[in-house]
């Protein structure tokens, strides 16, 4: 019996260790859902004397974009008007999707702080984090304030992971039509790491 629970001799023969997991990609249908559904990510930036900083931060996933907000003098807001190269970082934990599934995004953030943009994203925003309508309506109402930048992160890659099919590789019981191409980094890279280290 493994760590995770499976049997030592339901291992999959083909699979020898999980330094190859970029196959275990997550389907477009199921990344879709996922981004629509969680409501918190990590939102990451660079700082001034380039130390990569990260909050959690609630958000909301429409017209293919993450869409987040925050006040005008928060540090991070002078990060990204500074340099616009961001990442998100968004788990399946804590939604009905179970644990074991990410989405992360590597993105360009555009600062908003106009009124036709905050006309249509602070009734969604709100909307999303309260499903209460009252409740939601005086959130807004609280988030209209002049002080509030919207930001907007213009997906330029995807990186993501479903442990799911990890998990059933590992047994044996993936359908192999569900892996994806390895990435770069499992094949280049990882073939010369493994020169490198004589194995």
């Amino acid at each position: 019996m493994t760590r995770s629970g499976i049997k030592a001799n339901d291992v999959s023969k083909d699979l020898q260790n999980y330094e190859l997991v970029s196959v275990y990609y997550l389907n477009p249908d199921d990344q879709e859902r996922l981004l629509l559904t969680q409501r918190e990510c990590v939102f990451n930036w660079c700082t001034k004397d380039e130390w990569p900083m990260g909050v959690i931060m609630s958000y909301i996933w429409r017209k293919n974009r993450i869409w987040l907000t925050g006040g005008a003098h928060r540090h991070r807001m002078s990060a990204v008007r500074r340099n616009p190269k961001v990442s998100v970082v968004v788990t399946s934990t804590g939604t009905d999707m179970g644990p074991g599934k990410t989405v992360t995004i590597k993105g360009t953030c555009i600062v908003h702080e106009d009124a036709q943009t905050k006309d249509w994203f602070y009734p969604e925003f709100a909307g999303a984090l309260n499903p209460d309508a009252a409740a939601a309506d005086a959130f807004r109402e609280m988030l209209d304030s002049p002080l509030r930048i919207v930001l907007e992160i213009v997906p330029e890659k995807f990186i993501t992971y479903d442990g799911a099919k990890m998990f059933a590789h590992t047994a044996g019981t993936l359908d192999e039509s569900e892996l994806g191409a390895p990435s770069e980094s499992d094949t280049v890279r990882l073939r010369r790491e493994i020169e490198r280290r004589g194995l």
